[in-house]
């Protein structure tokens, strides 16, 4: 055994070399042999395995060994064999060198863990992406378990590496550090909030890989790309990306749009504000030329009906308009608003629709239009209530009203 470690030194010491120089040349000569060695398994290896799991593959159903080769968790475990050759021949190669065998052998130890943090991190990609080709997981937050866990592997790793260098027993190490706890919370303060956050927000359904939220303190209005541990990714409408750490979706008020998304229709909620001094009563003809238009006329006449028997049955005397009761243009209109949106193609006529008012302001009455589009999608969504705003601001005059703008201008007789 003694001849196959010194096959280099007694070739060197018959050539007349001093033995110390024939040592280290020795040491160098199994050195670089062992390096190309390992070189040569592991692109060998690496090449067999490789091509074994794309064959594999190719003729399997399932995605996740693709994805396999894709985050290099083959590539990853090739490099093991050549990891365990070199740590079986260290000590032919530092026979004469035991110091330097013992100092290259934790480094090797090191790697070692290294490498079983990559593997296992390649694994852990692996399954993310697995499971976001799953309908029912596809929209949690998945990458902020990774984290977490991958947190805690590189601190185990850190750990283990630290102890092996020192000499120190895993155990004792871990022990010691209880000392110093209080400053590691305070250094990962930021990733220990963001943990509990992500948990919370997944717990509690709150956000979504998807979802359209609007987060004012951080200017974020749009889709939810990404969720980590400590950072939640939101592609704004304009393309621009906003991150938001995941702790504010628990700390601070946003407004996600999911609820508006998954119902039936999204709504519709906008006031015209009508000039109030151009609001009074209809007189008998102002009522007749309202009745030709043709969503309201049936109504004006039930009501012209009604309000006429009420009058005479309590003697009213309406040479004084204000005398008993009357149509107001503001009311009817306030009607026809309501008839149009009911038979607008485009509005929801199984959810809430009204026209209401609201009470006055220095800037006129609010006359407030609630209701349903069923078109969800923003662009159709902004053209449908665009175009009953059109057609109600044009409708105005018909009903001798006006829009309240600054400067105010312009003025009704009564």
């Amino acid at each position: 055994m003694i001849s196959y470690k010194h096959w280099l030194y007694d070739y060197l010491i018959t050539a007349d070399f001093s033995a110390t120089t024939a040592k280290y040349l020795n040491m160098l000569g199994l050195l670089i042999a062992l390096l190309i060695v390992v070189f040569v398994v592991d692109y060998i290896t690496r090449k067999l395995l490789v091509q074994a799991f794309v064959k594999f593959a190719a003729v399997s159903k399932s995605n996740f060994d693709d994805l396999l080769v894709k985050n290099k968790v083959p590539r990853n475990v090739a490099h093991i064999i050549p990891l365990l050759i070199t740590l079986k021949f260290f000590p032919v190669i530092f026979y004469d060198f035991p110091a330097f065998e013992t100092t290259f052998e934790k480094g090797l130890q090191v790697f070692g863990i290294i490498l079983t943090l990559w593997i296992v991190r390649s694994i852990l990609h692996t399954l993310k992406d697995f499971f976001k080709t799953l309908p029912s997981l596809k929209d949690k937050p998945i990458a902020s378990y990774i984290q977490v866990f991958m947190i805690f592997a590189w601190l185990g790793g850190f750990m283990s590496a630290i102890a092996i260098i020192t000499g120190i027993p895993f155990l004792s190490f871990v022990t010691g550090l209880g000392a110093i706890s209080a400053v590691i919370i305070l250094v990962f303060k930021d990733t220990i909030m963001g943990f509990v956050a992500s948990i919370q927000v997944s717990i509690n359904d709150m956000v979504r890989i998807g979802d359209w939220i609007t987060f004012e303190k951080y200017g974020a209005d749009g889709d939810v790309t990404e969720i980590t541990l400590a950072t939640v990714k939101v592609q704004n409408f304009d393309k621009t990306i906003t991150t938001i750490p995941t702790y504010a979706l628990i700390s601070d008020s946003f407004k996600n749009w999911r609820g508006m998304t998954s119902s039936e229709g999204r709504r519709i909620k906008r006031a015209l504000y009508i000039k109030q001094d151009g609001v009074k009563y209809l007189t008998d003809n102002e009522v007749e030329a309202l009745k030709g238009i043709q969503l309201i006329s049936s109504y004006i006449e039930t009501r012209q009906k009604d309000i006429s028997d009420y009058n005479a049955s309590h003697n009213i005397d309406k040479t004084l308009l204000l005398n008993g009761r009357n149509l107001t243009n503001l009311g009817l209109f306030r009607k026809y608003i309501d008839a149009y949106l009911k038979n607008h193609s485009a509005i929801n006529k199984d959810m809430m629709i009204m026209a209401r008012q609201l009470a006055p302001t220095t800037q006129g009455i609010p006359l407030e239009i609630y209701a349903f589009s069923s078109d969800k999608r923003w662009e159709n969504y902004e053209y449908i209530m665009s175009d009953i705003f059109d057609h109600l601001i044009a409708a105005l005059p018909y009903f001798h009203l006006q829009i309240f703008e600054l400067p105010s201008t312009g003025s009704f007789t009564k």
